[in-house]
């Protein structure tokens, strides 16, 4: 029991880098008239404390949706309002409608980081705690790395805590819901999902793994007998939990599809900014926005996402199982980042939980992964100058995962859950024995030029003709990364072997 004692130092270490995060610059710090995302955060709840419900999407003289108008789903607008609320008994002057606008002190800026503290307390930490508890052969001792290595990923501190946002909210209902539907508590799983989507849609990219993970279960069970209930109770859940979220948008027709049309702005274009996916990387070379018409872009990237995760969900509907499901969240959310419609640099975060949950089963494949996410969001995090929070952090998690882990030494076929391919494969080239070695020559060449780029993005000046350079180079190295962790993570599951060795499961 006394080990238990080092999950709670696990925790308040994790605590205090969040904290020490939280200390530097936010986006758009000081920088009018749009500042950035920390005023968009402050915005909502000017909007949603002074406006009628009704209003609160649409455009007005008091709610110019061209700045920072309020775009996720109606649970994200209840929180707002929440922090209002507290916002209005600390200082009125902080949600003032039109005053506000832009509103910047330590005081507010103190109030804000515990908004998200508080959040990440109440729903993120306790998943992840609980995830690693019910993590099954392995020891106490791994189970408590396990937690530390999670809480300290650097990815998610440096968005939520420097950039600034409540990403750990949608991803701590999405971690709920895996742990629900893991367990067998397909009821509430689905709820705490449902929770997660209706706080921000691009939870939309872990739907289809839970959709064919509960529908492989009805599966087994017989659609003509309890699998036909269990189904039916699904479907009302579902139902129940989106009703009761969109309550007061359902009042007018017009209220839902607006709010519809604030969710997916289509309108934007295939991407936005710099963002490591096929788009964005390969427009260098060949210009899909101004060459092809915009609904043959929204064809192109659905028929692309579509087929890329197609194999994965195929084989948890007929296999369903919490290992497959770990790793098809991963496989799904990874072809959503790379070929979907409008997708920012943040939601590779969205891929990142799923691969923190198999940290401890694929732990050098894991730390490498969660290292490019980090390093895939470098343009961002330079812009709301956090290059040295992003150092030390990365640093801090790498140690934290080398040393719990022992990654250096998980380079193996069984390691790296590469044994079924690489034996299929030696079927017809008996000399395939090359894999592990030709990956960690791959992770060497990946830190090395990681590395270079970010020093170079740091020391050097673009040249005025191509003032995008260092940031283009992150996105294109990023993406061909997670190209390759898009195959590895597919064969992965197709080939995975219920006669392999046993793996770390949820019971």
């Amino acid at each position: 029991m006394e080990k238990w004692y080092l999950m709670t130092a696990a925790v308040l270490l994790g605590l205090t880098v969040r904290w020490t995060v939280s200390l530097n610059s936010y986006s758009g710090a000081g920088k009018p008239p749009m500042f950035g995302d920390y005023e968009a955060q402050r915005h909502w709840q000017e909007i949603t404390f002074n406006l009628p419900i009704k209003q609160w999407y649409f455009n007005s003289s008091d709610n110019n949706l061209q700045y920072w108008g309020l775009d996720y789903p109606p649970l994200t607008a209840y929180h707002s309002f929440l922090c209002a609320y507290v916002a209005k008994f600390i200082n009125p002057d902080w949600i003032a409608l039109h005053t506000s606008r832009g509103y910047e002190s330590q005081a507010h800026k103190l109030f804000m980081r515990a908004t998200v503290l508080i959040a990440d307390l109440l729903i993120y930490i306790p998943a992840v705690v609980l995830y690693c508890c019910c993590l099954k052969e392995i020891s106490t001792k791994k189970k408590i790395a396990t937690a530390l290595c999670i809480l300290l990923y650097p990815g998610l501190i440096l968005i939520d805590y420097g950039h600034f946002q409540y990403n750990s909210v949608s991803l701590g209902f999405a971690l709920w819901g895996i742990l629900g539907v893991s367990y067998d508590w397909d009821l509430l799983g689905s709820l705490a999902f449902c929770l997660a989507i209706n706080y921000k849609q691009m939870e939309l990219y872990h739907s289809l793994p839970f959709f064919c993970f509960l529908l492989g279960k009805c599966f087994k069970k017989g659609l003509k007998g309890k699998g036909l209930v269990l189904l039916i109770k699904l479907a009302c859940t579902v139902v129940a939990s989106f009703i009761l979220c969109w309550l007061p948008f359902f009042t007018e027709r017009e209220q839902t599809l607006q709010v519809l049309r604030r969710l997916f702005p289509v309108d934007r274009g295939l991407f936005e900014d710099k963002v490591a996916n096929i788009w964005c990387s390969f427009s260098v070379f060949f210009k899909i926005r101004d060459i092809l018409p915009h609904h043959i872009q929204i064809m192109i990237s659905f028929c692309f996402t579509f087929l890329s995760l197609l194999p994965a969900c195929i084989k948890l509907t007929l296999h369903p199982s919490p290992k497959g499901f770990r790793f098809t969240l991963v496989s799904c959310a990874l072809s959503f980042f790379l070929f979907s419609f409008q997708v920012h640099e943040k939601s590779i975060l969205l891929v990142s939980l799923p691969v923190c949950l198999v940290l401890s089963e694929i732990p050098f494949m894991s730390t490498w992964f969660l290292l490019v996410s980090t390093f895939s969001m470098l343009p961002l995090l330079l812009k709301d100058e956090l290059l040295m929070p992003s150092v030390v952090t990365v640093m801090a998690f790498f140690i934290a995962c080398a040393t719990s882990f022992s990654i250096f030494e998980k380079t193996s076929e069984e390691e790296l859950q590469l044994k079924c391919f690489s034996t299929s494969v030696r079927k017809y080239f008996t000399c395939f024995t090359f894999l592990p070695r030709i990956i960690q020559h791959l992770f060497l060449t990946s830190v090395i030029t990681m590395i270079l780029l970010t020093t170079m993005t740091v020391t050097l000046d673009p040249p005025q003709k191509l003032p995008d350079l260092f940031a283009v180079l992150v996105c294109f190295v990023s993406c061909l990364h997670f190209l390759f962790f898009l195959v590895y993570f597919t064969i992965i599951i197709m080939w995975d072997s219920k006669t392999g060795r046993s793996q770390k499961k949820i019971s």
